[in-house]
């Protein structure tokens, strides 16, 4: 009789799609929790600990394996840059963000990041954007429309300056866009644990200096132990489990076809503001959702037969 809790590990097209699912749900409910933890303590310092903790978690990860190559002055470049893009502007404008809108609006602009990978590999990369990619930016534009229509009619629920928070989730994106646009170039002689090591070291460096002065004056007795809980989650998650879960995955699933589990990163964000956080979700919202999720599902989705070939 074979063991039943194989088919839900890695090693499993089913394990692996569970790994997929839970690597984007996670993301999206780490996001939306950046809120209450942003209004809590200074961005800098948040981040600070943060990577932190996550290197003490896991700081073999920094070793190289015995095959691999010495790292070069072009690589550890483009790595500070993917950390410099993916850390440490996207959390200060992510974190921000949150101070001024919703997470349900932030999990609605995180639905744009397969547009802005293509715009931002056009732009770079001399990329050529597809039809249906073309399609996917216009969705994803209409969601952001309606997003404003209905953050204006919300105004109160949003926050002070709502459109102003928009926009720094929005070019937060973008930096995760630039994240993955830099991490095609990076060599393939790294591991993937490896590189996430590398890059959370680049972040804790980054965001020590900064950190370290905000936690000069910052009273510590303020944080209860459910805002450590979710420090600790949110740490954990960010940089390690979400790491692993997503590596995990694409061992039995082609790189192409798992594109389509981000769709649950905008999901999970949005369930997390209004299960957890108490924010309403109206019908502008809900349209705008689902715009901009048809674009993501547009620019994400391949055929199987496209799938096959690519593993082959």
């Amino acid at each position: 009789m074979k063991n039943p809790t194989l088919q839900f590990s890695g090693q499993t097209p089913l394990g692996s799609y569970i790994c997929l699912a839970l690597a984007m749900l996670l993301t999206g409910v780490y996001v939306a929790l950046c809120k209450p933890l942003g209004a809590a303590m200074p961005v800098f310092l948040l981040a600070l600990l943060r990577f932190s903790m996550a290197a003490l978690t896991v700081p073999h990860w920094l070793l190289p394996t015995h095959d691999a190559q010495p790292l070069s002055s072009r690589t550890w470049r483009l790595l500070f840059l993917q950390s410099f893009f993916g850390n440490f502007i996207f959390t200060i404008c992510m974190i921000y963000g949150l101070q001024m809108t919703t997470a349900l609006s932030a999990g609605i602009i995180l639905a744009c990041i397969p547009a802005s990978i293509a715009i931002l590999g056009v732009v770079f990369l001399r990329e050529k954007i597809a039809p249906k990619m073309l399609t996917s930016i216009a969705l994803g534009v209409g969601g952001l429309v309606l997003l404003a229509s209905a953050t204006r009619e919300d105004a109160g629920a949003s926050g002070s300056k709502p459109w102003l928070g928009n926009l720094l989730i929005l070019t937060s994106v973008f930096c995760e866009a630039a994240y993955v646009i830099i991490g095609k170039k990076l060599s393939d002689s790294i591991s993937p644990r490896r590189v996430a090591a590398l890059i959370n070291a680049c972040g804790l460096a980054l965001f020590m200096l900064p950190g370290l002065y905000q936690a000069y004056d910052f009273d510590f007795g303020c944080i209860t132990p459910w805002l450590g809980l979710l420090l600790a989650f949110y740490a954990l998650t960010a940089s390690v489990i979400c790491v692993w879960l997503w590596m995990t995955g694409l061992r039995n699933v082609p790189a192409t076809q798992s594109g389509i589990f981000t769709v649950l990163m905008p999901v999970g964000a949005v369930l997390t503001g209004v299960i957890f956080l108490g924010e309403n979700l109206s019908g502008m919202h809900l349209v705008a959702l689902t715009l901009a999720l048809s674009g993501l599902v547009l620019a994400t989705w391949r055929p199987m037969q496209a799938d096959a070939i690519a593993a082959q």
